[in-house]
């Protein structure tokens, strides 16, 4: 595919590329989300996990360590859905499916208007300006011709038509997005549960993150614990979710690892609801953030929160790091993958490399702190 990969191989010269079209793609199907939580796991040093109770009074430990909790979005590569567009598309996808049944059938294909529902979707596609009245108008053209083309699937297939296993897929997903898109036409909104936005994956989902450069984007959602600088995954889905609902497995999971629970949690604020608050209380763990209520009256205290507040703000900060790591130098930030399987497998090999050049950086330090060493040794010697 390129000189890298050849030469990784073992090729002595550039020549004609020895991997099929389908090679890696078949390579990331192997991996579950359950092989990469084990890998990553493993990738974690072995002074950072593992730790038992040596309590042998039966109490538990006391808290130790500092857990930190985030979310954020891997967006596909998907254009940006407009309904026009969607529909458009739902459109040509029935007409070549009618097309194919015909063809196998010996029939003559039925009265599609394509040309005119063509320059209905150019018409408003490739306007610059985009009336209220007119985007209605050219939705609910393409709505029935949809409609219409589902109408000859559904005879053509009660006259004998078979359809085929990809067909079959491909008009479960057409039929999905005209109800969906009809029941936003005559409602008035723009939102329905488990909304399709792409044909080719349709298992993407709009996720709503309020961010300034984009508020809504369209992927998958990651939800990640953070440990010494150490990412695992806590939750992986590509429909939205509420970080918050993981916080008791988080803790439950950093406990069965280190054999206590967290000294504290940074996390957002979103975090802060007060059923996960009485959790923290209880436990002795302390989570980030402004207590509830008015702030304390004595100015001595109420200084120190402020202090308190602002140092869990900057250690938070690392899994900021890990994000903008994972995005723009591993690719996060635009998951060029098209299957559900291979997404999820280039999501946790990102977050792979993540540790595994954390690892790096420490093996790195440690192997400069003992050269130095060494080298003071042997001027102390030698003076």
């Amino acid at each position: 595919e390129n000189p890298y990969l050849q030469y990784f191989i073992g090729m002595k010269e550039y020549g004609p590329c020895p991997f099929g079209a389908s090679t890696l793609v078949a390579f990331r199907k192997r991996f579950s989300e359950e092989d990469l939580a084990a890998i990553l796991e493993a990738s974690v040093p072995k002074a950072e996990t593992g730790k038992q109770d040596d309590s042998d009074d039966g109490n538990d430990p006391p808290n130790s360590g500092t857990l930190i909790l985030d979310a954020t979005c891997c967006p596909a590569d998907i254009a940006y859905p407009q309904d026009i567009d969607l529909l458009n598309q739902v459109r040509e996808k029935a007409e070549k499916t009618v097309g194919e049944l015909c063809k196998a059938a010996g029939q003559k294909k039925p009265r599609m208007y394509r040309k005119r529902a063509r320059k209905d979707y150019l018409r408003l596609s490739k306007s610059k300006k985009r009336s209220g009245k007119a985007i209605r108008s050219a939705i609910r053209k393409q709505l029935q011709y949809i409609r219409r083309d589902i109408r000859y699937i559904a005879e053509l297939v009660q006259k004998g038509a078979k359809l085929s296993s990809k067909q079959a897929d491909r008009l479960n997903i057409m039929t999905t997005v005209y109800e969906q898109q009809r029941l936003m036409f005559e409602s008035g909104t723009h939102s329905i549960p488990r909304r399709i936005v792409s044909l080719a994956q349709p298992w993407v989902r709009p996720i709503v993150r309020g961010k300034a450069h984009a508020n809504t984007e369209f992927g998958s959602k990651l939800h990640i614990s953070l440990v010494d600088g150490y990412a695992r995954i806590e939750r992986l889905d590509f429909e939205p979710f509420n970080e918050s609902e993981d916080l008791w497995r988080a803790v439950a999971r950093y406990r069965e690892r280190y054999g206590c629970y967290p000294e504290r949690i940074l996390a957002d604020k979103i975090y802060r609801s007060r059923q996960t608050l009485a959790f923290c209380k209880e436990h002795g763990i302390r989570l980030s953030g402004p207590a509830l209520g008015k702030p304390p009256k004595a100015p001595g205290l109420s200084r120190q929160a402020k202090k308190l507040e602002y140092q869990d703000n900057c250690d938070r900060n690392a899994v900021e790091g890990v994000f903008g790591t994972v995005k723009t130098a591993y690719g996060l930030d635009r998951v060029m993958a098209r299957l559900q399987e291979t997404a999820v497998c280039v999501i946790g090999v990102a977050l792979l490399l993540s540790n595994l050049s954390l690892s790096l950086r420490a093996a790195l330090a440690l192997f400069c702190l003992m050269l130095l060493l060494f080298v003071l040794l042997t001027l102390r010697s030698r003076a």
